[in-house]
């Protein structure tokens, strides 16, 4: 079996926290999740996350105007350029500080960054053959960053930049009640000037489309219009043009009770302007009027921010506390996006029987469902009112199980979507453990409250046994997959085997040196992996109860030391152990995961540790780090465990509002930083990917996530004229690949009629895997708009023949274009089948229909053909006229109608 996972995608977290970007064309939306970028396609319906990392959560993202480089930057100032269609890491740099405001030019030749109170503007870095960036060195390298100037000027943080159209002028809002108007380069006749006249922080301030108006916005919900304007009551015979600077023209206020305005966005061209408050409203309004359009509330916690595509059409918003990311289409009042991710820890996930759906259920009470392909979360189940503590598909049907810590465990049907059993225990009990029959009849849960395990029927949602024997909490449950056996893990240091089916329910113990957390059967349900707390990985056979092998992961578990660790990471009691495990579908390697940011690979067979997944660097997180760092050091202890919000100037920021004694207290509002942890691991079912439920959210590792190479990116040689000589010459699959690589319809279409029909299979056969899929989309565009029907089709089958097996494993990558050939070839059967029933119909009007006035003369003559004298109506003269001898005699090998 392949073992070379890479990250894929991630899952259950939508939104974090900092700023959302659209793309020039609007149709794509970046939001940061963590410490990572998701990009949301919102036309095709797709999401994927790119696949670098920062050391700590990203506070700002920027993209460049032409769509090609990602500037992103974390929480301490560090960032990263990248390539954002190519997805690869171009430039590391640290800015040294806190970032608050990140914005590329309209040019793109510079980026303002503000830093604090001073805004520095950098160069674009250049890349190479373009003509952007630095003039001293574009077009022959990669420059890095160069520093162009500094502003200082403000005496509080600056929250906002926004640069004028022609890119000569920016904006700046502060802390400081004040807006500033600076100028790239030294203007002639141009002073920095101060907007000063807010009685609370200037949260953002825009230039009008026409650039003659200035809008400010602050915290209090003051909106202020400035001009160009004399001062009012003077003369104007007596006017300077020193008199005439920017002055308040109009003010306009939001009155929003025991709410203060947390972002805001204004959209130029169209005179929209976007505001999100902290008591989850948003308002839309239209200025210089002022006149509202909207007043949505959307969340029932703060805004964090908005952001307007190009068009002005759709409105993004991202609420931190809840984990919301919102699409809005405020013409339509549509949502084009509506997601949420889990606002708590994950504590299990399934995959269900046909790999195209993963189920996560969290602390907070929801179970989610996400489509692999997509990214997107399908349907949320609420009815759980505690935290979800396992979760198991049945293998037949389309139902999926729950335990919880409400005392319930509930059936849910994925295809009404609705919950159809409730399964409860005679006492109170808080259920951690699950297991299903494989046949779907029977449901079995364990509790950490008790000792036995409980057995209930699917179909009737009595219970029909429980099961005593544990001396101690049942910490796992699982059912082998012939059915014939349950097998329970307990802290009492024992397994136990039970024949829940048979007369005499006898339970077999197996006995273990430590507690036991995690017990799982191999598909083939011959053998039995356990976890125990002392980090040992066991193996035994269930037939005959015997253990077969064993291996010591406590070396391989153990990594990453908290702020209130006082011993070394190694060293750490809480990571030695592995809290989950799961076997790959063919059942030979075994993945292991716990409290550390570990996932380790086994083969079973060896017991050889294969692979080792870090989860997370985010030194975000708690329990990353591998050694101390001694600048993080105060006298009063750890940096990370001071309480620094008391020094903050806004008093909402200083009110502690966390339970009394609690580490966590509201999960929107904790002081401690989240513990990096795996608490559940599983293989999909083609064996293909698997995927982890982390502190960060759902993370999927899968084999065809690596970006194949593709040798044509090299040539500088590609060109529609050697393209067109290429296809001349007969190499057809060449031609097709230059044609894909300069993106021209035309020309690809031109290749596409061109290549020979015989040779289409061995085109296709050897057509390189990082084209696989434009060539399928393709094809099927082609089917659905041109009329050459019998050359699609020859394409189409020559594709799903020759790469059949490609599509149905790598089913979650190639969904949606084997989806657009299989509408296009239901379009085509459906026009042949319109077309021969309207002939038919057509053929028997043709025939029914008398024929008043002609007359066919038929004489035999020598040869034994007939010859006819007159025209019979419809194609009959026309056929004589094309067989019309040179003697002016016809010969026609028909007989007339009548």
């Amino acid at each position: 079996m392949k073992t070379d996972f890479n990250f894929s995608n991630l899952l259950g977290t939508v939104y974090r926290k900092g700023n959302l970007v659209y793309t020039e064309d609007g149709n794509t939306l970046l939001s940061p999740v963590g410490n990572r970028v998701t990009i949301f396609d919102l036309v095709n319906n797709k999401s994927h996350t790119l696949p670098f990392a920062h050391r700590t959560n990203i506070a700002r993202i920027a993209l460049h105007p032409q769509g090609q480089l990602l500037l992103t930057v974390d929480e301490q100032g560090h960032a990263i350029l990248s390539h954002f269609t190519r997805r690869v890491v171009l430039y590391h740099f640290s800015l040294k500080g806190a970032v608050s405001a990140v914005v590329f030019s309209p040019s793109g030749r510079f980026f303002a960054v503000a830093l604090g109170r001073k805004i520095e503007v950098w160069k674009t870095p250049s890349t190479p053959g373009s003509t952007e960036g630095d003039e001293e060195g574009g077009g022959l390298g990669f420059a890095p960053f160069v520093r162009y100037r500094t502003y200082v000027g403000h005496h509080d943080a600056v929250q906002n930049i926004e640069w004028s159209s022609d890119g000569r002028f920016f904006l700046s809002a502060s802390k400081d009640l004040t807006a500033r108007i600076w100028s790239l380069d030294p203007e002639e006749g141009f002073t920095p000037t101060v907007l000063a006249g807010h009685r609370t922080a200037v949260h953002a301030a825009w230039f009008s489309y026409d650039q003659e108006t200035i809008y400010t916005i602050s915290k209090d919900g003051a909106l202020f219009q400035w001009r160009y304007l004399p001062p009012p009551d003077v003369d104007p015979d007596a006017l300077t043009a020193d008199d005439e600077r920017w002055r308040i023209d109009e003010r306009h206020y939001f009155f929003q009770d025991h709410a203060h305005l947390t972002t805001a966005a204004f959209h130029a061209s169209s005179k929209l302007l976007v505001t999100g408050f902290s008591n989850g409203i948003f308002m839309l309004h239209e200025l210089p009027s002022f006149s509202e359009i909207h007043k949505l509330s959307i969340s029932l916690s703060t805004i964090d921010t908005v952001s307007v595509n190009k068009s002005g059409e759709w409105l993004a918003f991202g609420s931190s506390a809840q984990g919301q990311l919102l699409v809005w289409e405020w013409q339509s009042e549509s949502y084009i996006l509506k997601q949420q991710g889990h606002f708590d820890n994950l504590n299990a996930l399934t995959y269900s029987p046909s790999g195209d759906r993963i189920i996560t259920c969290a602390d907070d009470g929801k179970i989610k469902v996400w489509d692999a392909a997509s990214g997107f979360c399908v349907v949320t189940f609420t009815e759980h009112t505690s935290g979800v503590t396992a979760c198991e598909f049945a293998r037949r049907g389309n139902v999926l199980f729950t335990a919880s810590l409400d005392g319930s465990v509930r059936a849910f049907d994925l295809i009404r979507y609705r919950c159809f059993r409730t399964f409860t225990a005679p006492k109170r009990l808080s259920f951690s453990s699950i297991a299903v029959d494989p046949s779907g009849e029977v449901v079995a849960a364990g509790s950490l409250d008790d000792f036995d395990v409980h057995i209930w029927s699917v179909q009737t949602g009595q219970l029909l046994d429980a099961l005593s024997g544990h001396e101690g909490p049942i910490s796992s449950l699982s059912f082998a997959p012939n059915g014939g056996t349950l097998i329970s893990g307990s802290w009492d240091r024992t397994v136990r085997l039970w024949s829940i089916f048979q007369r005499t329910q006898t339970s077999e113990p197996l006995q273990l040196q430590a507690d036991v957390l995690a017990v799982v059967v191999r598909p083939d349900s011959k053998q039995i992996a356990v976890s125990t707390l002392d980090g040992q990985l066991t193996f035994w056979s269930l037939s005959s109860g015997s253990q077969e092998s064993g291996l010591d992961g406590r070396r391989d578990a153990s990594g990453g030391r908290k702020a209130t660790d006082r011993r070394l990471a190694a060293n750490v009691a809480g990571t030695k152990s592995f809290d989950t495990i799961a076997y790959s579908a063919d059942g030979t390697v075994l993945l292991a995961s716990g409290n550390s940011k570990y996932i380790c690979l086994y083969a079973v067979e060896t017991g050889v540790l294969l692979r080792k997944f870090t989860v997370s660097i985010n030194l975000s997180l708690d329990g990353t780090q591998e050694f101390l760092n001694s600048q993080l050091l105060t006298e009063a202890g750890p940096q990370a465990l001071l309480d620094q919000s008391g020094e903050a100037s806004d008093l909402e920021d200083r009110m502690d509002t966390t339970l009394p004694g609690s580490k966590r207290g509201d999960a929107g509002t904790r002081k401690a930083a989240p513990e990096v942890r795996v608490p559940s691991v599983a293989f999909s079912s083609t064996g293909r990917a698997f995927c982890a439920a982390s502190t960060e959210g759902l993370l999927i590792y899968s084999l065809d996530s690596a970006v194949t190479f593709d040798p044509f990116d090299l040539d500088i040689d590609v060109t529609p004229a050697s393209t067109l000589k290429t296809l001349q010459q007969g190499k057809w699959l060449q031609a097709l690949i230059m044609a894909f690589r300069l993106s021209a319809p035309k020309l690809l279409r031109h290749v596409y009629i061109t290549i020979s029909v015989t040779d289409i299979d061995l085109v296709v056969r050897d057509v390189p895997a990082v084209y696989l899929e434009r060539l399928l989309r393709f094809v099927a565009v082609e089917a659905d708009t041109s009329p050459h029907f019998q050359l699609n089709l020859i394409w189409i089958e020559a594709l799903l023949r020759l790469h059949g097996r490609v599509l149905k494993e790598r089913q979650g990558e190639f969904a949606e274009v084997v989806r657009l050939v299989q509408r296009a070839v239901g379009r085509l059967q459906g026009e042949i089948m319109r077309m021969t029933e309207k002939n038919e119909r057509a053929v028997e009007f043709f025939l029914a229909q008398p024929k008043p006035g002609a007359e066919v003369q038929i004489k035999a003559i020598g040869n034994g053909h007939a010859e006819t004298n007159g025209h019979a109506n419809g194609g009959a003269g026309r056929h004589n006229e094309d067989e019309e001898m040179s003697d002016g005699s016809a010969e026609a090998e028909w007989i007339g109608l009548d």
